[in-house]
């Protein structure tokens, strides 16, 4: 099987924390997020929504777009959440 990568973006409760990562263990990645099992940003504010996700083939595809989406502005990134799931649903559950 080929080894995926994934770039995603996370949120708190009421959807004003926004977090962009990449992985290559998507649902692990998440559970450690909702778990806060590392210590970090997430755990602080709380951001344990999957909002949002790509698939990538290739690692430093994956990197360099997660470096684009964290450059731009929080409008894009809310755009870019509402394009792909537009309730704020949290996917976690759908992985």
């Amino acid at each position: 099987m080929k080894r995926q990568y994934f770039v995603y973006i996370m949120t708190n409760p009421r959807n004003t924390v926004l977090y962009t990562g990449v992985t290559g263990d998507l649902k692990r990645r998440v559970w450690e997020h909702k778990t806060k099992a590392v210590p970090g940003f997430t755990a602080r504010y709380n951001v344990v929504k999957l909002v949002y996700f790509e698939v990538f083939d290739d690692p430093e595809e994956a990197i360099l777009r997660e470096k684009r989406i964290k450059g731009g502005s929080r409008a894009k990134k809310i755009a870019l959440i509402n394009a792909f799931n537009p309730q704020w649903r949290d996917l976690y559950e759908e992985l």
